[in-house]
Formats: structure tokens, sequence, C-alpha cells
């Protein structure tokens, strides 16, 4: 086995070391603890934050990537050689852990036990048109033994086997609780309930459970069907779509981090200095906003796609070279887009460098880098934070849209958007192909729902103009 590190796995691995950094943080800060306390006080947030962990667990499994040893050639003194086909710690769980999402000829539906298209084959000497049987799913994979019974089973085993070790899970979580806040098992359990608010993680590892017997049930079920049936090259739908959850969070934090850096520089630049920065950080942002985005980013990329097609020797495989392409992409979002956060930084720069403090920092002669680091910085952040938060779902979204017009990521590399592309033709098809469509929509949408609502709770927190509606709806 030989590791690969593509560009992409270092950006998930950065932002694993960020999270855990920012935890501790916050864990020793007492206002931040006040504040993210608030967000998690918050049901939908709290539900919302347990999904999007879940989603960035299967992206940081589907970021560790190996190339398989190849059989011994028995040359004298030759060396070993690796398959050219990049494979994840993801994969190695689906198909040689599960035995799941093996690759069938074409379509074929949700739990089907043939291929949707009739081919033609050889039946007691006379050629007809039939749905063939699948190869790894169906009736190759029951062995003879009958569906519904099967499935009926499987399913039962997996609902008592969850729902089993999410008993334990609750109990140990309420054993844990009562000694932490020392009082008994009852009342710890008690807890659990967050009737007083003070146990804000209930909604959070509800949705946990859910997705741990939803987890449990594919487990047992999707090794012997197609849970969301297969695309026209015979791709498991349902292996796609987790594969494309990687995507999606390289490109939208890669995105988001890209733009940070402009926004903020020039944003506190234009507010603090005013006169011709101003003017030139105004007209400087407004050229961007004038030019069409996706025009922009169609030629940024198209560029890119030249230069990496007349460099292939650059790239030992396809991967790594679409790992490339989804880099510069992310990237050409990130350069282009930060105009509006810039401009939000400009008009609460100017505000804050018109306070008493600041007005005093420079009578005492501290310099515009000092003030701008220790006085405006840190009371512009909520604004940075709560337009991070939100900007990640629209470039979810956004690379979806670029994806479906044909300058997006790599058509090797797995995406929503390239889903939603191949389902445009199979929506035309009579019968009609729904379920590549239907899988990205879901995926995509949990995840872009998920995130907005974690970051309405962010901002309610975060943003000092914000109003809380207290019980009763009061304002607080």
């Amino acid at each position: 086995m030989q590791w690969v590190f593509l560009p992409s796995d270092a950006v998930m691995a950065a932002i694993a070391a960020l999270l855990a950094a920012a935890v501790l943080w916050i864990r020793r800060s007492k206002p931040l603890r006040a504040k993210w306390r608030r967000v998690f006080s918050d049901r939908a947030a709290a539900a919302s934050a347990a999904l999007l962990a879940a989603f960035f667990a299967v992206a940081l499994l589907d970021s560790v990537h190996y190339r398989e040893a190849l059989p011994p050639s028995g040359a004298p003194g030759a060396a070993q050689a690796y398959a050219p086909q990049v494979k994840s710690a993801l994969d190695l769980f689906i198909r040689s852990g599960l035995g799941a999402a093996g690759e069938e000829r074409s379509y074929s539906s949700p739990f089907a036990m043939k291929e949707w298209d009739r081919t033609s084959t050889v039946r007691d000497g006379r050629v007809v048109r039939d749905r063939q049987p699948l190869r790894h799913a169906g009736e190759a994979a029951l062995g003879g033994r009958s569906p519904g019974l099967t499935f009926v089973k499987r399913s039962l085993i997996a609902a008592i086997a969850g729902g089993v070790s999410a008993a334990l899970f609750w109990i140990a979580a309420g054993a844990l609780l009562a000694r932490r806040r020392g009082v008994g098992f009852a009342e710890g359990v008690a807890l659990l309930k967050n009737r007083d608010g003070s146990f804000p993680w209930r909604p959070a590892m509800a949705v946990g459970t859910v997705l741990w017997m939803v987890g449990v049930w594919l487990a047992l079920v999707w090794p012997l069907w197609h849970v969301m049936g297969t695309d026209a090259v015979g791709s498991d739908v349902l292996y796609e779509a987790l594969k494309s959850i990687r995507t999606a969070f390289v490109i939208g934090v890669l995105a988001t981090v890209s733009m940070l850096p402009f926004a903020i520089f020039f944003g506190m630049a234009a507010g603090y200095f005013r006169g011709w920065v101003d003017d030139l950080v105004q007209y400087l942002y407004t050229t961007i906003s004038s030019v069409p985005s996706v025009l922009l980013i169609a030629a940024s990329v198209l560029m890119a796609t030249v230069f990496l097609d007349k460099h292939p020797e650059f790239f030992e495989t396809s991967l790594e070279r679409a790992d490339l392409r989804l880099m510069m992409l992310a990237c050409i979002i990130g350069v282009t887009g930060w105009s509006t956060l810039a401009r939000l930084l400009r008009a609460e720069t100017m505000k804050v460098a018109s306070l008493d403090f600041v007005r005093s920092a420079k009578a005492q002669g501290v310099g515009s880098a000092g003030i701008l680091m220790r006085h405006v910085l840190p009371n512009v952040l909520h604004i940075v934070l709560v337009v991070t938060v939100l900007d990640f779902s629209g470039i979810v979204l956004y690379e979806a849209v670029l994806s479906y017009v044909g300058v997006g990521v790599d058509p090797v590399m797995h995406s929503f958007g390239t889903m939603i592309n191949a389902a445009r033709s199979e929506m035309s098809r009579s019968p009609m192909i729904w379920w590549n469509l239907a899988a990205s929509f879901l995926f995509l949408g949990v995840l872009v729902l998920s995130a907005n609502l974690f970051a309405s709770a962010v901002r309610d927190a975060f943003d000092p103009r914000s109003v809380r509606r207290g019980e009763g709806g009061q304002d607080v």
C-alpha cells in the first residue's frame, strides 16, 4: 500500500485541527463558552450541528487516500508497482468492509433485483430482450433467499441492535452527566430532558441516535441491495452521494478561507483610512461586482484547465489532476467573491474607528497597524464569523451550479453538481430515471439546510445587534 496525500487532504486535516483548537480555546474562555452555549440552546442549531458533524466525519474518512500494491512481476530487482487508481478509507470501509456498492452494467432502480433497461440475451437458443440480474446485488447477493423475508429480518435485526446500542449510549450519557453534576443516576437521566436548559446537547444526541440506527440498517441492507439504485455507468448512487460530501466541504471551506484575507484587508483599510484608500477599494470591489460572477469564474476555470492540460507530467493519476482543479476552483470562487464581506467590514470599521477608545489610542501615539489589529479587528470578528458560516452553504450550492453548466469540478471528481448534471438527460427518458437526482437533492438539501440553521443560531449569538426572543415573546 502506498499512501497518497492530495492537496485537498491537507485542507481537511487543517479543518479538523482548527476545530480541535477552537474547542480548546472556547473551553478556556468564559464569554465564548456562554455564546456557544447560546448557539446550542437552539434545538434546530444543535440538531444541525450533529448532522454537519456526521457529514464532516464522512468527508474526513474519504480524505485518507492510498494506492494498492500490484502483484510482483517476478523480475529480479523490479521495483514495487502500485495500482493507478487512488482509493480512500471510505472506499475500503464500504466496498471491502461492508461488501456494498458493487459496480453494475447500467441503471437499476432502488432495491431492484434486475437491471432497469432490457438487453439482448440468448435463452433456450433464442435471442430475447429482458432485464438481466444484477451482478453485485439482488439475486446474486441473496443467493436464493427470499428478498422480502431477508429484508424484513435484516431490518428487524438493525432496529434491535441499533435500539439496544442507542439505549446503552443514553444510559451511559445519563450516568456520566450525573457524575459530573454530583447527583444520583435518576437525577442525571432527568437532566437529559433539558427542561431547565442546562443540557443543550439533547437534540444533537437525538439526531446522532437516529443517524446511528440508519447506519446500522445500511450496514445490513446495503450489501444485498442498491439502496438508492445505480446510475448510467452502474455506480451505486448512495456511494456517489457520500463521496460528493467531501467535495462540498473542501470547496465550501477553502473558498471561504480564500475570501477572508482580501475581505478583511481591503474592508478594514477602506473603513479606517478613508480618503483615496476608500475610493480605490470601492472602485475595486465595484468593478468585480459588476462582472457576472458565473462568467468571471468560468473564464478563470477555463484558463486553469488549459494550464493543467498542457502539463500532464505534473500528475501521476487522474485523481491528482482533478484534485488540483478542485483546489483552483475553490480559490477562484474565494478570490472573486470577497466584495460583499468587504462592504460590511468597511461600514463596521468606520463605526468602530469613530469610538472613544480608538481616538484615545491615536492620541497616545499607537500606530495604525496596532490599532487595526488590537482594537478594530476584535470588534468586527463577529461579522467575519457570521458571514463565513452563512457563505458556506451558498458556496456549496454555487459549486453545484458551476458543475451543472460544465465549468465546475473535473468530471472524474464526485460532486453533487456532477450528479445533477448527469440527471439532466435522465429525467427526459421514458420511463424516467429519477433516483440519481433525488439522491443528490436529498443530500445537498440536508447539508445546506443544516448549515443555514446553524449559521442562523451563530448570527443570533455573536451579532451584538441581534435580538433574542425569550419565553413569552419578550426580548432579552
